[in-house]
């Protein structure tokens, strides 16, 4: 086990203390992979023969120096490569690390459903589940040219690797990237797609009038679910033309929240992020000759100069919806 994966329990809108608790990890090695809003893979192959300590005693020195300096505890989940850390990181639990070692990652992922696997969407799940493949196991034992029929050829071979423990990831050190993010708790866990909807909305509206007060457009928007039992699902999609566009967020949020096919769940909060900004200058805006579209637009730049002169009250969520 030489990768952990670690997930900072920050309070919501708190993710500034991330690069802070991101140096606390270049302390033990500097390959770190910040995974934004509040996580990290670390590579602790050397850090292991440097202080004479296995990954999972290094956790537990991470987590005490993370209560002890910043008064943030974490989960970790820890495996000899990214993916069996990521996915031992949803076992693991506050206090307790989640060690998957080297020889038994099949073993640890047989059990598991086909959707827990990083990377496998909810078509990718949904056509597999038909066809009696609903766990890692199954898949893996599954013929190769089965898999590729099913799911094409590079993503058959991907998840026939995977499924079977072969991971060929790895850590790639990086810095906190320049996004913006906006977090929606819920007061109780909530199961009304009608309330998680207006989350989204009024996050994306928050997301597109931050983008315009500081003339950035965005390439990126990111989805992150977490449910009641602090599990988590986060799914991102590249934007058609980069864009500050409240309307264009919202309807990339909603097609992105859809596409999980949630039933029930029962969601503590939801948060979107803004990722790979740019200049607003650099924006290029596709002509659509729709006068909705344009009316939305310039009601977005009255609402942002109300904004400026009375305050962020001035306008109420969801007044822009187009």
């Amino acid at each position: 086990m030489t990768i952990l994966c670690v997930r900072f329990q920050l309070p919501p809108m708190y993710e500034a203390a991330l690069p802070q608790l991101l140096g606390l990890l270049e302390e033990f090695t500097p390959v770190v992979e910040a995974l934004p809003p509040d996580g990290a893979l670390a590579d602790l192959r050397g850090a292991e023969r440097y202080f004479g300590r296995d990954a999972v005693e290094l956790a537990s020195v991470i987590r005490v120096r993370a209560l002890a300096l910043y008064g943030v505890d974490c989960v970790i989940g820890a495996g000899p490569s990214p993916m069996p850390a990521r996915m031992a990181l949803r076992d693991a639990r506050p206090g307790l690390t989640r060690a998957v070692p080297e020889g038994a990652v099949a073993e640890f992922l047989a059990g598991k459903p086909v959707a827990a696997l990083p990377g496998v969407g909810a078509a990718t799940a949904r056509t597999l589940c038909e066809y009696g493949l609903d766990t890692l196991g199954r898949v893996a034992a599954a013929p190769l040219s089965t898999l590729q029929r099913l799911v094409g050829a590079k993503t058959g071979r991907e998840l026939h690797e995977k499924a079977n423990g072969v991971d060929r990831g790895r850590v790639v050190p990086n810095g906190v990237s320049r996004s913006l993010a906006a977090d929606r708790p819920f007061d109780r866990d909530e199961l009304d797609p009608g309330r998680h909807r207006r989350a989204l909305l009024s996050a994306a509206e928050e997301l597109g009038t931050r983008l315009r007060a500081v003339d950035k457009i965005c390439r990126t928007l990111t989805l992150t679910v977490r449910y009641a039992d602090r599990s988590a699902t986060t799914r991102s999609r590249t934007l058609k033309e980069p864009t500050a566009h409240s309307a264009a967020l919202t309807r990339t949020a909603y097609d992105m929240y859809e596409a999980l096919g949630l039933q029930r769940a029962r969601v503590r909060s939801i948060a979107l992020r803004a990722e790979g900004l740019a200049p607003a200058e650099q924006a290029s805006h596709q002509l659509t000759f729709d006068p909705v579209d344009e009316k939305v637009r310039r009601i977005e730049e009255v609402a942002d100069r109300a904004r400026a002169k009375f305050g962020p009250r001035a306008v109420m969520p969801g007044s822009l919806a187009a």
